[in-house]
């Protein structure tokens, strides 16, 4: 009797084990699974950084890709009709979230998505480009990160008259039917005048015309700027490749730019906002947030960086900058510029 009280006891223990199990699994199944739409408006490393710390973000606070969350990551390779129809498919697939990366594809998103939390992070002027009326209470079904904080490009603009006290014309290559370009360019313009420095444009509409656009300011400027644009970082390698060829300091918007051969710029880790997107991201997903009540974020720290091997290519002999303007700056170092 005893023997079989003990055997049923076994197996009865077993049986128990194995509900339990069942039920765990029960459980990781029931858990919800998040499927969030990524629309990117170029391949470059600005954008994809951006890219890659939303997603780090999302992973740090329990939102796994393969595990409870879908990706669905689109990019549009810089062509203003993609954006429309990669708005036009996240419509209709019904995602719990969609992010939009630069100014383009958020204008699509919002234009097309009505229901669904859109964020944005890469955006320079979310109100001028209509995508939000108020910058503290943006309303509708969007809200995100800004690149451009307020100091950003007048402290670019600054440090080309102080390291290069004998400039008279800056060339400013960029896309005029961007409209975040067209903020960025106009800030940079007021920020030339001021200092009495000429701004000399040179616009493109795709990336296979920045290689002309860069040569056609050869012998016009004493330095090029190119800001937040994403066709011309797109194609930053030709703009980088005429500035060392006749030595004119390239200076550019943004810290990967530096890195990728820019000789200075004023910025910030793109990574980080991207990463500040997707706290906001978990926010909405996981705490129920709407994204219309949460305000607009920017980038909290600037700095600015010089690439030693960038200048050495562009004929600009660090050691006799301006000691004023090595003191004022501070600047941090890239020893050598990134080919990949």
């Amino acid at each position: 009797m005893m023997v079989l009280l003990a055997a049923c006891g076994g197996q009865t223990a077993s049986q128990q084990a194995g509900e339990g199990e069942k039920k765990t699994e029960a459980g990781a199944e029931g858990e919800k699974k998040f499927k969030v739409g990524i629309s990117q408006f170029v391949e470059h490393k600005a954008l994809d950084a951006a890219r890659e710390g939303f997603i780090k973000a999302l992973k740090e606070n329990g939102l796994e890709e393969g595990k409870n969350l879908e990706i669905d990551y689109q990019n549009a390779q810089a062509d203003q009709s993609n954006t429309n129809t990669i708005a036009q498919k996240f419509a209709a697939s019904k995602q719990d979230l969609i992010l939009a990366i630069a100014t383009p594809n958020a204008q699509a998103l919002l234009q097309n998505v009505k229901d669904t939390p859109i964020l944005f992070t890469a955006v320079s002027d979310p109100v001028g480009a209509k995508l939000v009326d108020n910058l503290e209470k943006p309303g509708k079904n969007i809200t995100g990160f800004s690149d451009t904080p307020p100091d950003a490009i007048p402290n670019t603009i600054k440090s080309i008259k102080d390291f290069f006290p004998q400039a008279k014309n800056v060339g400013i290559i960029y896309n005029s039917g961007e409209a975040n370009s067209v903020a960025n360019v106009k800030a940079a313009k007021e920020e030339l005048e001021k200092l009495q420095l000429k701004p000399v444009e040179a616009t493109v509409t795709n990336t296979s015309e920045v290689k002309q656009a860069s040569e056609s300011l050869v012998g016009k400027v004493d330095a090029i700027y190119v800001p937040q644009d994403n066709t011309a970082v797109a194609a930053l390698k030709t703009i980088v490749s005429t500035a060392n060829k006749n030595k004119i300091p390239l200076f550019v918007g943004e810290l990967e730019s530096v890195r990728s051969g820019g000789f200075a710029g004023v910025g910030f880790e793109y990574s980080d906002i991207g990463y500040d997107t997707g706290l906001m991201a978990v926010k909405i997903l996981k705490e129920g947030a709407k994204p219309g009540e949460l305000p607009i974020g920017y980038p909290s720290k600037l700095t600015l960086t010089i690439n030693k091997e960038a200048a050495k290519e562009q004929g600009i002999d660090i050691d006799k900058l301006p000691k004023e303007a090595m003191d004022k700056w501070k600047p941090q170092w890239i020893e050598k510029t990134e080919t990949k």
